[in-house]
């Protein structure tokens, strides 16, 4: 058995800054089932928000989020997010984060969604990876205890609180357990659950998941957020900072039809206008070849995008064959972001004890229904940073929690069992991608921008088909190293259990709001609707009910851009 005072599953952006704070007091190691350079929050191009311009102030910082979310973000975690925001740029910059400059030498910001200020500070268009790489670094030089490509599998919980996991070392195909006084999940998101999505293969929901079927809360499952630009075809990300510099979006008649949607911001709308917006062309006729509009950089220059947008050009050469510099880029929307996720207190404190959560795993909740461009990396470091302060401060409070031998010796007896298990003398019928490309599908094509009732019901039926099908297939064991097919299968198994609460809780929010838009509602309901889905798991299924928003200083209104 390891034991650690503390252990962070998730190497991201807010696994590593949980990490270094916990690291100046504890003992404190980083389970990823990737190496953590390679996690997702790498691929993040935008930008970080945060209050920093002489006409900027944290309180429009506060009111654009609040108002982005479409009046779901609970308003206290709101204003720690934008309170706590500059200075924790401030701190990445003085842990070496290399980001782009004025001319003056001050940190530089540019316009993303939704914001009535440029506030989003960056590094060219690889601002995830650069800070990614710096907290990294810093993590080695602090000692901080990093344990790749292990896999979490179960947290085991001794009267009532969390007080180990489970988790599977791919390498050496053994498991081991880990004994922690606190667990902080920092997985990220469920992307791979749609066909067309930014996300990278690693973000299957595994921690949300997990979480979900120990028993902690689920909140806001049914807003899932679609990126208004990404490559036709590939889906790969075309960072909201191309129309932070100045992008434009136009359809076929070579307009640029966001006047249409929202006149004053255009295309720096809130992303879920925007992606409704460039649906709406293409279904209406106006998209190029019937399925993508064009983001037209070419009246930028080559100085500008070689300065600011470099990997954008990369990209778009590599993957779509044109420069565009001088070509309009193919785009379409594709999944890009869960506001939902695990149910959190403004220090990332779930449900249960003994276990916390921060960055896209978690729900504080400070994107309601709709997350603004900028919002999510800080995110990461702003919340990150606090469950860690957390952590650090429980482990001195309480005592170490019991981990029995019987509730490991029961944790490990059926994965033993499955390790030794033979695979099928012959070919199974039906396979775990069969039944994850029907899942992928299906929630893009039927819970996708536009939602209906009958085709959410419809889902929900087949999801339940689904999960009946995985459960007959036989689980690729074998105690081999790098058994990539039993991680996948136990990943199609923790997207099936996510996409039916998703797609539960989009039939039974019966308006419109954000991310979440029923053609059949179309309007918002604040007088029915103004609250948190909450999921837990029941015998049958997940078990929804209601959760108040925490409303501080602005009271619901119309929204508009």
């Amino acid at each position: 058995m390891i034991m650690h005072e503390v252990l962070i599953v998730g190497g991201g952006l807010a696994g590593l800054m949980a990490a270094l704070t916990v690291s100046a007091s504890a003992d404190v190691a980083v389970l990823s089932k990737v190496y953590p350079t390679r996690s997702h929050s790498g691929a993040a191009q935008g930008g970080f928000n945060a209050a920093l311009g002489e006409d900027d102030s944290i309180e429009a910082h506060i009111f654009d989020t609040v108002k982005g979310s479409d009046y779901l973000g609970d308003q206290d975690a709101i204003e720690v997010l934008c309170a706590d925001g500059p200075e924790v740029i401030l701190e990445l910059e003085r842990m070496g984060v290399t980001w782009t400059r004025r001319a003056d030498g001050g940190i530089a910001q540019r316009s993303l969604g939704g914001a009535g200020f440029p506030r989003g500070c960056f590094a060219a268009d690889f601002s995830g990876h650069v800070v990614l790489h710096t907290l990294y670094e810093q993590s080695l030089k602090r000692g901080v205890k990093v344990y790749p490509e292990w896999h979490l599998l179960e947290l085991l919980v001794e009267d009532g609180g969390v007080a180990g996991a489970l988790v599977y070392d791919l390498a050496r195909a053994r498991f081991e357990v880990i004994r922690a006084r606190q667990i902080i999940l920092a997985t990220g998101g469920y992307g791979r659950a749609f066909s067309k999505t930014t996300n990278g293969h690693a973000n299957t929901g595994d921690g949300m998941a997990i979480a979900y079927r120990t028993g902690a809360v689920l909140s806001d499952m049914e807003f899932v957020q679609f990126h208004p630009t990404t490559l036709y075809g590939t889906n790969i990300l075309v960072s909201e900072a191309a129309r932070g510099e100045g992008g434009y979006l136009r359809n076929t008649e070579g307009e640029r039809f966001m006047a249409r949607y929202a006149p004053e911001k255009m295309e720096l709308a809130p992303r879920d206008v925007v992606a409704r917006a460039i649906f709406k062309e293409i279904k209406e006729g106006r998209g190029f070849d019937g399925h993508y509009v064009h983001l037209d950089l070419t009246h930028l220059g080559q100085a500008l995008v070689a300065e600011r947008l470099p990997q954008v050009r990369d990209l778009a050469i590599r993957y779509a064959g044109v420069d565009p510099v001088s070509v309009p880029m193919p785009i379409e929307p594709a999944q890009h972001y869960s506001m939902g996720g695990v149910r959190t207190d403004v220090w990332g404190m779930t449900t249960l004890p003994g276990l916390l959560a921060a960055g896209e795993v978690a729900n504080v909740s400070v994107h309601g229904a709709n997350r603004l461009g900028g919002n999510s990396l800080l995110e990461t470091v702003v919340f990150g940073r606090r469950v860690g302060k957390k952590a650090a401060e429980l482990i001195q409070q309480e005592p170490s929690p019991n981990l029995s031998r019987e509730t490991v010796r029961r944790a490990l007896e059926p994965w033993n069992a499955l390790l030794l298990s033979r695979l099928p003398d012959s070919p199974q019928a039906d396979s775990t991608f069969a039944v994850r490309r029907e899942m992928t599908t299906l929630m893009t094509n039927q819970v996708g921008v536009f939602r209906t009732g009958s085709e959410l019901e419809d889902a929900v039926a087949r999801l339940g088909q689904l999960k009946a099908r995985y459960q007959k297939l036989s689980p690729p064991g074998q105690a081999k190293p790098f058994n990539y097919a039993l991680m996948d299968y136990l990943e199609v198994g923790y997207l099936l259990d996510l996409s039916e609460i998703i797609a539960r809780g989009a039939l039974a929010r019966t308006e419109s709001r954000g991310a979440h838009y029923r053609l059949d509602y179309p309007l918002r309901d604040d007088r029915n609707w103004l609250h948190h889905t909450f999921a837990r798991r029941g015998g049958e299924g997940p078990e929804l009910s209601e959760g108040s928003v925490a409303i501080t200083r602005y009271q619901p209104q119309e929204r508009g851009y």
